[in-house]
């Protein structure tokens, strides 16, 4: 990441307020970025609502990798960035509740969403990432659809981690899992922990992480998880599936090293950087490559409010909103784990 004076620039004045009863537009302070770099400022306009939007005063967001490389220039993305959230919304049915929001905004008229696809709509916003202003913000507006309410034992900082959860579970969706399969994880840091977590939930016990940090792996261990560093794995071909969270684009190529011949890779990151890598290997041991990305957000509810998913360890620090380039350099440092902003 370039240096912090570099990258970011930083307004911190008051902020007024939103009506949403009004409905008139005032300024709200949020994280914006630009082709000059990243700034919290206190002159934007609160969200102007659509006709199927509700809209939602943020009270926690979760900075992930996807943020970062956002900053890094991936998706040539400007706006108000975040898509990890809680909120109570203050328009339509939960008025008055909390809720967590899924990120695809799709039209709801094509194809692909009335196939069930509506995460591939070729018309679709994403929050935060693509063409619509995302929770790195006092408010946002999000689709009625989206929103998903939250039990009061799910506490804020928790709620914050639904989506990255989700994501997770994902995994179940794309694989049909007999729990005797011997699967690598590779990275140690947020998403790598909870894809970890719910591949060990859906009762796979052949599961090792590839990581490079050793506090991040002594917390799966914690939870029971085997764990290795990345210059002790066997560079063999060694697993059924490979899991890539490395977040990294030398993560596809060891997962190629790792992933026995008719096996399968699973990527899971997204970087801002170009991959270099020859195919062969794929063609040669006829490997399955899928991406994969969001997922399902009831089971990453339950299993967060039951406590199936464990997300306390994984918190490495709350940081005001106007703290925020404070917080995304905290959040890109590599010992650190989520980074929660607090509008």
């Amino acid at each position: 990441m370039a240096r912090h004076d570099q990258i970011y620039r930083n307004d911190t004045s008051p902020v007024s307020s939103f009506d949403p009863l009004t409905r008139k537009l005032h300024h709200m302070k949020a994280v914006y970025l630009d082709e000059t770099g990243l700034s919290v400022r206190d002159d934007l306009e609160s969200p102007t609502l659509q006709s199927d939007e509700v809209l939602v005063e943020v009270l926690k967001a979760g900075i992930c990798e996807t943020d970062l490389q956002l900053v890094k220039g991936y998706m040539g993305f400007q706006g108000i960035l975040g898509h990890e959230f809680v909120g109570i919304a203050k328009t339509g049915p939960y008025t008055g509740k909390r809720v967590v929001g899924e990120i695809n905004c799709h039209c709801r008229q094509c194809v692909y969403c009335k196939s069930g696809l509506g995460n591939h709509c070729p018309d679709r916003t994403v929050l935060g990432i693509l063409n619509h202003d995302g929770a790195f913000a006092e408010l946002i507006a999000v689709p009625q659809v989206n929103l998903h309410t939250i039990p009061d034992s799910l506490s804020d900082d928790h709620a914050t981690f639904v989506e990255p959860v989700a994501a997770a579970y994902r995994l179940q969706e794309q694989l049909a899992l007999s729990g005797d399969e011997t699967i690598v994880v590779l990275g140690d840091g947020r998403l790598g922990n909870l894809c970890a977590q719910v591949l060990k939930l859906a009762g796979c016990e052949q599961l090792l992480v590839v990581g490079k940090h050793p506090e991040k792996l002594a917390v799966l261990r914690e939870l029971g998880v085997q764990t290795v560093t990345l210059k002790q794995v066997e560079k063999k071909n060694q697993a059924d599936i490979v899991v890539d969270c490395t977040g990294s684009p030398t993560g596809l190529p060891l997962a190629l090293e790792l992933v026995k011949p008719c096996g399968t890779v699973i990527m899971k990151t997204t970087v801002a950087g170009e991959h270099q890598l020859s195919m062969a290997p794929l063609v040669i041991d006829e490997v399955t490559l899928i991406g994969s990305r969001c997922g399902p957000f009831e089971p990453a509810i339950a299993a967060l409010a039951e406590e199936k998913v464990i997300v306390e360890p994984l918190i490495g620090g709350r940081y005001p909103l106007e703290e925020a380039p404070l917080a995304m350099v905290k959040a890109a440092s590599p010992g650190t784990f989520k980074i929660l902003l607090e509008p």
